[in-house]
């Protein structure tokens, strides 16, 4: 059949028939995750050699410490020193005659400039002398300088007299005694062996407490602090070099 007829049945034939159930299609599957790449051969002996190397560095350092531990008692909080000469201003005034300067010898009771008092009439001068034998390491003044009294113009140091003041904390001091040889390694001459002995231990330390909070806030609340004992160790082999006062050094004490 033909026509109007014809075309409308061909519709109907199209929709759905009456009660059917309508399904949503089935949703897309997730594509398929990447395969893991494999470390190859040469990668994984790589890692394993450095996981070995990583051991063994710990190994060594672990064993060279506790050796260390068991036959020194090591600190690097320690640097050169010596007796100073403190060349102070006598007098509130102007410097004039200062006559050293770094390198120079001084002597006991030697003049080496004069302090022009200002504001009097005859403009009188103090002697600056030497208290002690030494030779100037640091030099602060220049002629024409005004300066007060007790300024410090000048610090020398006798250099056939210098030592290492060495601070071993409290819980080691029991370990550091008088004569025992000491292994020094001066930070300006690495590798060069210098050594020393143990000369003299102070009898006393820092404070033993500190305040945390601030003890204008609240002074019931004392923190223990590390203390240190200064040691006094005296040069036996300086290694053909020139050690001079305020080098950083680290010792090594030996137990026995």
């Amino acid at each position: 059949m033909t026509g109007p007829d014809a075309t409308s049945g061909s519709e109907a034939q199209a929709e759905p028939e009456q009660g059917a159930v309508l399904t949503a299609a089935p949703p897309a599957a997730p594509p398929p995750a990447p395969a893991k790449k494999r470390l190859k051969r040469s990668t994984k002996i790589g890692l394993a050699i450095v996981a070995v190397v990583s051991l063994l560095e710990a190994a060594a350092f672990s064993g060279t410490f506790f050796l260390y531990s068991d036959h020194y008692v090591s600190t690097d909080n320690a640097q050169v020193d010596g007796d100073k000469v403190d060349i102070n201003a006598p007098a509130t005034g102007v410097l004039t005659r200062w006559t050293i300067q770094q390198g120079a010898n001084v002597t006991p009771n030697q003049v080496v400039g004069r302090i022009e008092i200002q504001g009097s009439g005859a403009q009188p001068q103090w002697p600056i002398k030497s208290p002690g034998t030494g030779t100037i390491a640091v030099d602060n003044a220049v002629n024409g300088q005004y300066v007060t009294a007790g300024t410090e113009l000048a610090t020398a140091y006798d250099f056939n007299n210098i030592y290492v003041t060495a601070r071993v904390a409290e819980t080691d001091i029991r370990n550091v005694q008088l004569g025992k040889p000491v292994d020094i390694s001066v930070d300006a001459f690495p590798g060069v062996p210098v050594t020393g002995v143990v000369e003299e231990i102070q009898a006393s330390s820092a404070g033993s407490f500190s305040f945390f909070p601030s003890p204008d806030t609240d002074p019931s609340n004392p923190q223990k602090v590390d203390q240190y004992i200064p040691v006094k160790i005296a040069f036996t082999n300086t290694g053909g070099v020139a050690v001079t006062p305020g080098m950083s050094v680290t010792v090594h004490i030996h137990k026995q």
